[in-house]
């Protein structure tokens, strides 16, 4: 008789009911094992400290932080350990943040069309599950907008920011420090944070890098050449 390998899976889940409900529906397949079900990043870091699964299932709003930060963690520790996302969310910037961090697959709790076992197993092939209107929005993403919609983005982005946070906005792109702008623009340096704060409140974003991509993603900067 053929021995069955079994695979472990970390969940972290911060819903009772949700991790509840995953955790017996892995535990009722012959070739996975929960080895741990967590409900915040904490206790995430400690199982996963303790030991390595062969697949981990995150969800991103949790008590104590972001499932994008074990995510990033986990992807440069391990950086072959396929990652799953399983998250209410399915906003455009929480799917792109989650894909930058490392994760290989993103499905929506609200989408009952998909079989876990059918998704594991995808994982560990190598494979990309992802709710159908995740990978609609993907495909649309990557499609060049047509040149009317992106002169029309690019007009509404370019009247959203004063002039003044526009030049700091572009000059934060290209790698100059909060010092380095004050001087090139000849203002306080907690001058340059005040427009940056406001800046970042228009775009909805809470970091530089968050900034540059969407300022570049609108046509409000230059994507950097490669």
């Amino acid at each position: 008789m053929t021995d069955v390998t079994v695979h472990g899976v970390t969940l972290v889940e911060d819903d009772p009911h949700t991790r509840a409900q995953l955790t017996e529906k892995i535990e009722a397949l012959a070739d996975f094992k929960v080895l741990a079900a967590c409900a915040t990043v904490a206790e995430a870091e400690a199982a996963l400290n303790d030991a390595a699964p062969d697949l981990l299932l995150v969800d991103l709003g949790l008590p104590d932080g972001s499932g994008l930060e074990i995510i990033a963690a986990q992807n440069e520790r391990l950086p072959n350990l396929p990652i799953l996302v399983i998250s209410v969310f399915g906003d455009e910037r929480s799917v792109i943040k989650a894909i930058e961090a490392g994760a290989q697959g993103y499905l929506l709790k609200s989408d009952t069309s998909l079989q876990i076992e059918q998704c594991l197993n995808q994982l560990l092939a190598g494979g990309a599950p992802i709710s159908a209107p995740i990978a609609s929005y993907l495909i649309k993403r990557l499609q060049p907008a047509k040149p009317e919609e992106q002169a029309e983005e690019n007009i509404e982005a370019a009247t959203l920011l004063s002039e003044r946070e526009l030049e700091v906005l572009q000059l934060a792109a290209k790698g100059y420090s909060y010092q380095d702008i004050a001087e090139l623009l000849n203002v306080k340096v907690s001058t340059v944070s005040s427009y940056t704060r406001r800046l970042y409140q228009k775009l909805s974003v809470h970091s530089r890098s968050e900034a540059v991509f969407e300022a570049m993603r609108m046509g409000l900067v230059d994507r950097p050449r490669s």
